[in-house]
Order: C-alpha cells, then sequence, then structure tokens
C-alpha cells in the first residue's frame, strides 16, 4: 500500500480492531497506537521519500515467567510475549542495499550480496541483520534489499529483550518480503538466535526470541537443542483479575558479567561431573546420589545453583499445567516458589562483589510485605542481580500497590503489562 494511502487507511480507524487485540486493549487506547504508526509513516517518509509502496510490522517484548536460568541447561521455560514492541514500517528495495534507520540512531547499511560475518560488527545491530539475512540465504531464499524505519516502546534493561524483538522484527520483514511468508514463527526465533550467537557474538539460548517470535504464553522444552519443543499455552491473563507489573530496582548492570558468567559455569561444572555437557542431561537422581564429590569437585555454591535448576525446570512445565487448567491459584504459588529459590539456591538476586547494592532483594522485601497478604505474587525477573521484579497484583489493589512501590523506588519504577496474544506479525 502507497505510504500516502496508508496514513487515509489508519487515520481512518480501518486498522483499530487488529491494534485493540494486538496490544489488548479497549477502542480509546487503540487510537494512541494507531497514531503511532502514523507518526512512524510519516518519519519514514522523511527518510525514504513520499508514495512508497510500504508494509507495517512488529514484534513483541517478552517476559520470563518460569525457569530462572533453566535454558542454558537445556531445560523448560515458561515465557510470554508483551504489549510492548518495536516496529518498523517498510518498503522492499529493487537492488541489494539494506537500511534499517531507528528512532534517534544513526543509520544501519549494508549489501544485501555481502552476507560474511565482519569481526568489526560484533555487538552491533548491523551484526544481527546481516546474520539473519545470512541464514535465509544459507536456506536457500533469495534476499534483497530494503529500507526501514523502526520504533521501539520496549523498555531498555527492563529484562523485556528489546534485543529479541529486534531479531524477530527483522526475520519476520525477510520471511514476508522474501520468503513468502513461509517459515514457522519458531524457525524465525532461531534465526535471531544464530544471528546473535554467531554474528553478533552472544552466546545466548533461544528462549527470548521464542516468546517473542511465538507469542502469547509459550511453554519451550529445550532439550533438543536443535529441535526444541514450543507449546501455547491456553490461558486468557485478562480475564484472572491480576496485573501484570514489571519493577525497575533502578540497579546498574555494569561489572556484574562475572556474576552472570558463573551461573552457567558452575551449572555446567556440575554436568562435567557426570560426563555431561548440561544438567538437563544428568538426572536428579543420579546428582543426589553424588552430592558430596560434586561438593569437593565444584564446590556449594554450584551444588546449591543445580539443586535450583532441577527444582525450577520441574516448577515451569506445572506452572504451564497449571494455566492450562486455569489454576491461577498454584500458578501464583509455584511463582512465589520460584523466587525463593533464585534468592537462597541460585543466588542471583544481588552480587557478592557489590552487597551495598541490593535493590533487588529490598524490592522482594517490599513486594512481600505489601502482596503476602492481598495473594500477590512475586519473584526476581531474569537474570538477576539487579535489573528488575515481576509481580503478579490483584488488580483491586494495583493502584495502591504502586504507591507504595514507587515511594521507595521513585516514580515510574512500575510498569504494568499485558500479555499479547501475538507474536512477530505485519501490521498493514
Amino acid at each position: 500500500m502507497l505510504s500516502s494511502k496508508a496514513k487515509e487507511w489508519i487515520a481512518n480507524g480501518n486498522l483499530d480492531e487488529k491494534l485493540a487485540y494486538l496490544y489488548v486493549c479497549g477502542p480509546d487506547k487503540a487510537k494512541d497506537y494507531r497514531n503511532r504508526l502514523l507518526q512512524a509513516v510519516e518519519a519514514f517518509e522523511k527518510r525514504y521519500g513520499t508514495d512508497r509502496d510500504i508494509n507495517i510490522f512488529s514484534a513483541p517484548g517478552r517476559t520470563e515467567i518460569g525457569g530462572n536460568h533453566t535454558d542454558h541447561q537445556r531445560g523448560n521455560v515458561l515465557a510470554a510475549s508483551v504489549n510492548l514492541d518495536v516496529i518498523a514500517v517498510v518498503s522492499k528495495g529493487d537492488n541489494n542495499r539494506v537500511r534499517v534507520e531507528s528512532e534517534e540512531y544513526p543509520a544501519d547499511v549494508l549489501d544485501a550480496g555481502n552476507l560474511e560475518r565482519k569481526e568489526a560488527e560484533q555487538n552491533t545491530s548491523p551484526a544481527l541483520i546481516r546474520g539473519i539475512l545470512s541464514k535465509f540465504a544459507q536456506m536457500g531464499y533469495r534476499v534483497g534489499g530494503f529500507e526501514a524505519y523502526t520504533t521501539s516502546d520496549v523498555l531498555s534493561g527492563s529484562g523485556l529483550s528489546s534485543s529479541a524483538a529486534f531479531e524477530v522484527l527483522i526475520g519476520t520483514i525477510v520471511n514476508d518480503l522474501f520468503c513468502g511468508g513461509k517459515e514457522s514463527a519458531l524457525k524465525i526465533a532461531q534465526i535471531g538466535q544464530y544471528a546473535e550467537n554467531v554474528y553478533f557474538g552472544k552466546p545466548c539460548g533461544l528462549m527470548d526470541q521464542a516468546a517473542s517470535s511465538v507469542g502469547g504464553f509459550v511453554a519451550i522444552d529445550f532439550k533438543d537443542a536443535e529441535n526444541p519443543v514450543v507449546q501455547k499455552v491456553d490461558f486468557d491473563f485478562g480475564k484472572c483479575g491480576y496485573s501484570l507489573c514489571i519493577i525497575d530496582t533502578k540497579g546498574s548492570h555494569a561489572d556484574l558479567t562475572p556474576d552472570y558468567a558463573a551461573i552457567p559455569a558452575e551449572m555446567k561444572a556440575v554436568a562435567a561431573y557426570f560426563g555431561k555437557d548440561v544438567l538437563s542431561e544428568v538426572s536428579e537422581d543420579a546428582f543426589q546420589r553424588e552430592i558430596l564429590e560434586v561438593r569437593k569437585k565444584a564446590g556449594d555454591r554450584a551444588v546449591l545453583r543445580a539443586l535450583h535448576f532441577y527444582a525450577d525446570n520441574a516448577r515451569a512445565k506445572k506452572e504451564a499445567q497449571a494455566l492450562n487448567r486455569g489454576d491461577f491459584e498454584t500458578f501464583k504459588k509455584l511463582i512465589i516458589e520460584s523466587g525463593y529459590s533464585s534468592y537462597m539456591y541460585l543466588q542471583n538476586v544481588f552480587s557478592p562483589s557489590h552487597v551495598q547494592e541490593q535493590g533487588v532483594s529490598l524490592t522482594l522485601a517490599l513486594c512481600q510485605k505489601y502482596l503476602s497478604e492481598k495473594g500477590g505474587a512475586y519473584r526476581v525477573h531474569g537474570g538477576g542481580f539487579a535489573g528488575t521484579v515481576q509481580t503478579f497484583v490483584p488488580d483491586a489493589y494495583l493502584e495502591e500497590f504502586i504507591e507504595k512501590m514507587e515511594a521507595v523506588l521513585g516514580k515510574g519504577s512500575c510498569h504494568v503489562l499485558k500479555i499479547r496474544p501475538v507474536g512477530g506479525t505485519r501490521i498493514l
């Protein structure tokens, strides 16, 4: 659709019903998303010209619901897409030039005919784009150029994985423009993971990309690394009487890389005692029988982290089962158990190198005080050490809860999110 026609189409409310479904909102709120699309189209026109034939794509951020630090051991996780996303206005080119310009960032420009990995691009967005194009080309597709303008409201540093949303967005664009939409949501997620691992240089798991690409609640079993089992969980979160509130503890992730790296390293050290690569390859019974010797080889913290893995791995499956049968009370109980396990055994709530900075610990203490008698649930969210806490708050108590938390953590610390039912998609 020509950009001028698209603006008219959007302004007349023709996408409002789709937007209300996509962003889990009422008709009045859909108008805000309509205006966001209009602004994005106008920003595209300023950069690339008017009356271009355009499409609009979207990919959501995600929240980790269950399975804290289980994915890198090829275990089970429960995740969900949220109603914050990155969108792109896109026009297919007639040559190999790819140009992706994001709001307030310089343009990424590359040649779709030159897809070799470039060392100098590591840890940059061009590396992700080139890696995604390369993987599609390896699969036999003839990829080419396109021009895109993107804008995101996925909170940076929130544990909602803005990077995975960007990867899924680019994968969804390429799949639509050059592959006839043939590839599945899971395959797009795997392509994003490939780009991040091989081109970007970060050895991430697949959870973030899969949750963003598939959409809704998603249970993932990573035991078979090449063919993970991804299942949608049938639960309407909007009708359960609770709100998802992600709390930003305002902690810095600087200097925490060694803390993050130690978790998979110690878990793998336990697995190595049994001659295996990851803990999912070691039975819990075998581990329990050998704890004394494992302590000697890997140390007590590694043993505690392995205990967390086995418990939270099983717990993630139980959480998905509880939601599938509509048992939100059991789900909340499991969420709290997961949080305590992360605190006591996984030990990713604060860094032993920065004991004076315990924003996550303090936030969890406040959540326990304010939510326990109200029937809410809470846990550390994502990687831990700094960052965010995830809470499920009764709708009737939400306003008061936010007021109490922000009195300590500052205005804007609490972010109320919806579970989005759709993953990476073309809006227009």
